[in-house]
């Protein structure tokens, strides 16, 4: 459009549609949903579902559009389409909050609940306290030093000091977490925790050349979640909102990495490059693992009463994996690949049965599989070579090379055992299972 001199004019878009207060309480409401839902961990197929499904109940037909950073709800009747958005970035994993939106949901969806219902729900959901302290420290050291076990610790005074410098770093984290929004500071400054209490130790000479008194500390604060919801996304197509998950999970492990060897380097040492692992029985193996699963699902908030299921599914795939590399000779990669198959097949309608977000609850049925370890190594074996330049060894690049490669398959193996069968059952599920339609309460909006 131009004025009467030729000048372009800028385009005047019409007013928004004003929104009546029937649809406007139903925006909010099922807004509010989705966003607990989202910024709690649940991926994001089933924070759609659950939208759509809620906004159904009301009367509506909605459409979702999730992107990191924000929700944007449009929903439309005979009236007409309403849009509105709300912020949310999807930074934490929180089993309990996922669960209570889910049965929330279920219930209006039901017609054992109404609309006005909902807002004390909704705010007594997002005021739901994380996991206590004292089973947080606690459980975090235990995890910490199962992990130990499960790679090779043997001495009872290692396992010692591997519980209480993870539950130290527990401490900070929660510390750091109520005094800070930065997602990033709590990781690293429990990594640079682990790093100065590994590097006294070494100069005690108190531990192996595995380091797994530095290491395991570290390997408690890989977040998993946010890169099998990443993984999920990708196979999804939605290639945006699975790389910032990515990149999100990618950052966070690099600040991991950081705080360790800059605590290590505090102290006067290293991490090095490659290490023999140590063989461990079978039966100190299995209840390694199932002690770990117990312990991320203290870090994910998981009501008690729901832990025996993943540990119990966690040591399964814990064994699996024994009895592949032990009996059949399969690599790691297999080896993660098949726990993580029969992880997938299983926690899956487990996990829409319980109301919680499989990413989390499948994650930590398989934490014991996480390659940490390498990761630490490849990063400690890089920065070896930065310092030491034209005198580093020849085999220190390749060493390092091999970590990481290594870290990077056994990652891609388990991503592709827990998604492939959740995609294959969601599929069938889709093509043959009925959804129930939800009781309209339009008028209770």
């Amino acid at each position: 459009m131009s004025d009467r001199s030729g000048q372009l004019l800028p385009a005047v878009s019409p007013p928004p549609k004003r929104v009546d207060p029937p649809q406007r309480e139903a925006m909010d409401i099922v807004l509010a949903c989705a966003r607990l839902l989202f910024v709690n961990g649940q991926t994001t197929e089933h924070t759609i579902a659950g939208a759509t499904r809620l906004a159904q109940a009301f009367g509506y037909r909605a459409t979702v559009f999730v992107h990191w950073g924000e929700l944007t709800l449009r929903i439309e009747d005979d009236a007409g389409a309403f849009i509105d958005m709300i912020e949310a970035a999807p930074l934490g994993v929180d089993m309990n909050k996922v669960a209570a939106t889910t049965n929330l949901i279920d219930a209006v969806c039901e017609g054992r609940a109404s609309a006005a219902a909902m807002r004390p729900g909704i705010e007594t959901i997002a005021c739901l306290p994380p996991v206590s302290l004292w089973r947080f420290t606690l459980l975090a050291g235990a995890g910490a030093a199962a992990l130990g076990v499960i790679f090779g610790a043997t001495h009872f005074l290692s396992l010692i000091l591997i519980a209480l410098s993870a539950g130290a770093g527990a401490l900070l984290r929660r510390g750091l977490t109520l005094a800070s929004r930065n997602p990033f500071a709590p990781p690293f400054c429990a990594a640079l925790l682990a790093g100065v209490v590994g590097a006294i130790v070494v100069r005690l000479d108190l531990s192996s050349t595995l380091r797994l008194i530095a290491v395991c500390p570290c390997m408690v604060l890989v977040p998993g979640p946010h890169l099998l919801n990443g993984m999920l996304d990708l196979a999804r197509a939605r290639i945006a909102l699975g790389g910032a998950r990515i990149g999100f999970a990618s950052l966070i492990i690099l600040m991991i990495c950081a705080g360790l060897l800059v605590g290590l380097a505090l102290g006067g040492t290293s991490l090095p490059v490659s290490g023999a692992s140590r063989a461990v029985p079978l039966g100190y193996d299995i209840i390694a693992a199932g002690v770990a699963v117990a312990a991320y699902g203290a870090f994910f908030s998981m009501p008690w009463r729901m832990l025996p299921i993943p540990i119990l599914v966690g040591m399964l795939a814990h064994a699996s994996r024994w009895a592949m590399l032990a009996i059949a000779g399969a690599s790691a990669e297999a080896g993660a690949f098949a726990a993580c198959l029969i992880v997938g097949t299983i926690m899956t309608p487990i996990a829409d049965r319980l109301r919680l977000p499989f990413a989390a609850v499948a994650f930590a049925s398989v934490v014991s599989l996480i390659p940490g370890v390498f990761l630490f190594r490849m990063a400690g074996g890089l920065v070896d070579l930065m310092s030491l330049g034209p005198d580093a060894p020849p085999h220190l690049l390749a060493a390092a090379l091999t970590d990481g490669a290594t870290a990077f398959l056994i990652i891609i193996a388990m991503g592709f055992g827990l998604i492939i069968p959740k995609l294959c059952i969601q599929y069938f599920v889709a093509a043959f299972v009925k959804p129930k339609s939800p009781r309209l309460r339009k008028d209770a909006a």
